[in-house]
């Protein structure tokens, strides 16, 4: 009965999981979203939304409002509005999202705890453990969103810069590059695209483009991009050659690319020290000694029974 409920527990924390993952992870497959909208604009009868899409608007909803119940400081909200903004979620609900999320995850690990039975071997020390992780997981995921979004940006940007010099080039201001830039990277990079889309909408309704530059920079957290900011923003103030600029920063960011995909290469003979140890090399002692053990040992059962 114990193992069927911590099954059944198991399950349920699951899917809760799996629905929050979905609800919090935007889509990635522009491609696949692009047929879709075709295929429904083609279509000559709207469909109603499916099953999935009104729970996970239900969820949303559901963790907005409970998120909405809690007080929370300045401090800690300016921060998670940051971190948000980096991870790529611009919903004014989504800070509020994530507060509910923190309540949600306690409640349902230590349930899970509790209906299991495992808290019977130390309560106090369980029932912590399960509440502090439910509590602090949104975070560590919410961070591990961030960074992975960040590598994303720091890889697209090279290319980036050479399509920014290839528009320069043929007779394209900044703003018009910045746009067409976007437009072509909509597919390979979608992180970058949304981030220079988001750039060229804010000059558009009349910001500045030293300050959307910067806001570019502050957004993202990424230090190849505020140098990127700090490069552009500098040349429109001196005057110099916009393309060679960016050509010579180009290089640059190749360069450090190259540098980062080296050092990488050299922690790999250090990282598979773990693997060799514990799970390669007692396999090949088993194959390898295996056979001369067990002779050995038949000799002594031998030798013994004469």
């Amino acid at each position: 009965m114990i193992a069927l409920t911590a099954f059944v527990c198991f399950l349920a924390v699951l899917a809760i999981a799996a629905t929050l993952y979905l609800v919090l992870a935007p889509s990635t497959n522009f491609l696949q979203a692009r047929l879709a909208q075709l295929w429904r604009a083609g279509s000559p009868a709207r469909r109603s939304a499916p099953f999935s899409q009104k729970q996970k608007q239900r969820l949303e909803r559901a963790l907005t409002d409970l998120g909405k119940l809690l007080p929370s400081s300045d401090k800690k909200a300016s921060r998670t509005v940051r971190m948000m903004l980096r991870a790529g979620f611009r919903s004014p609900e989504a800070v509020k999202l994530q507060q509910g999320t923190e309540v949600l995850l306690p409640v349902a690990f230590v349930a899970a705890v509790y209906f299991s039975g495992a808290y019977q071997l130390n309560p106090l020390f369980i029932f912590a453990f399960a509440a502090l992780a439910g509590f602090l997981l949104p975070d560590f995921w919410l961070s591990w969103r961030v960074k992975h979004r960040q590598s994303r940006l720091v890889i697209a940007l090279p290319d980036a810069l050479d399509l920014l010099v290839v528009c320069v080039e043929a007779g394209m201001g900044l703003d018009q590059a910045i746009f067409r830039v976007a437009q072509e990277l909509r597919i390979s990079y979608p992180e970058l695209s949304d981030e220079l889309q988001l750039v060229n909408l804010e000059m558009r309704v009349g910001r500045s483009r030293t300050d959307s530059l910067r806001e570019l920079a502050v957004r993202t957290g990424v230090d190849d991009v505020k140098a990127f900011v700090t490069m552009l923003i500098q040349t429109d103030r001196f005057g110099t050659d916009l393309a060679q600029s960016l050509r010579i920063h180009s290089d640059n960011l190749r360069t450090k690319r190259r540098q980062r995909a080296e050092e990488a290469a050299a922690k790999t003979t250090v990282k598979m020290i773990p693997a060799l140890v514990f799970l390669i090399f007692p396999a090949m002692f088993a194959v390898l000694l295996g056979p001369a053990v067990i002779s050995i040992i038949r000799q002594f059962h031998i030798g013994g029974a004469q």
